[in-house]
């Protein structure tokens, strides 16, 4: 049996020592896989993300109860320059550029003072070959970028780091479906030929379990349902409330989708 690279067990996070944002959640990610976190907002998602991360402090919170264990050692409630040294590196929702810096110095940034100059090299010419978009805008300020270009540019920023873990926040966010699409398959061949994990936290269902080898729903901070992508896409309860569809396989309306309560059962 395989060992997790990561493994999640009964989390639960407290902000400002008064509100409970997860509660009980278990989650793993073996070596290779690509784990998707699926819910709406306010489902738990970035929050569980921040927890592995070490970037609850900034928003005054802590994990209270659970582990969090990533290559054998516990990591809850470190700092997260810490955790990105073990290898483990986040790319966040927001702010995931430095918009005053060119593309080339946004690469610098993350190894500047840890790594040679070959290795700078040897890590940006990688990077360059995943996201040869990139290297023709290596001169250009990252703010000018469109959102697709930063996107990449973050994704980029983060594999110059060398990690063995991915996190990634909401990469589909404020993206055209077909620059979403792209991005999705970049990282199955950066998955495939780097040898790394990703846990990618994605309100589009759909598109995030096309690439994903297994997926957790988050629902109110809670774990609601998991499975293998195939099980989860033909489970009612995510076609109707994730996807939009009815039974007979029509789309919902907007206002019918709200209104939809799905069960907390899992119907497997």
């Amino acid at each position: 049996m395989t060992v997790p690279l990561l493994s999640v067990e009964k989390l639960e996070v407290v902000y400002h020592r008064a509100i409970t944002a997860v509660q009980g959640i278990s989650l793993s990610v073996k070596p290779g896989q690509i784990v998707a976190v699926l819910g709406n907002n306010g489902a738990g998602k970035t929050t569980t993300l921040r927890a592995v991360s070490g970037f609850l402090g900034l928003d005054d919170a802590r994990v209270t109860e659970g582990n969090i264990v990533f290559k054998g050692m516990r990591i809850e409630n470190r700092r997260p320059d810490k955790i990105t040294h073990l290898g483990l590196v986040l790319v966040p929702e927001r702010d995931k550029v430095f918009p005053n810096l060119t593309v080339a110095e946004n690469l610098a940034a993350p190894v500047a003072h840890r790594a040679g100059r070959a290795e700078r090299r040897r890590r940006e010419a990688l990077v360059y070959e995943f996201f040869p978009q990139l290297a023709a805008l290596k001169g250009r300020i990252a703010g000018l970028l469109s959102g697709g270009e930063r996107q990449m540019l973050a994704l980029g920023s983060a594999l110059v780091g060398s990690p063995e873990l991915l996190l990634i926040d909401e990469l589909s966010l404020g993206l055209a479906p077909v620059a979403v699409e792209s991005l999705m398959r970049r990282l199955v061949e950066i998955r495939d030929g780097l040898g790394l994990s990703i846990l990618l936290v994605e309100q589009n269902a759909s598109i995030a379990l096309e690439i994903a080898d297994y997926g957790y729903v988050l629902e109110n901070g809670r774990l609601v349902l998991d499975g293998d992508p195939k099980r989860l896409l033909q489970h009612q309860d995510i076609r109707e409330f994730y996807l939009g569809q009815t039974t007979s396989g029509e789309r919902k309306s907007y206002r019918a989708v709200k209104q939809y309560r799905r069960s907390r059962r899992w119907y497997g």
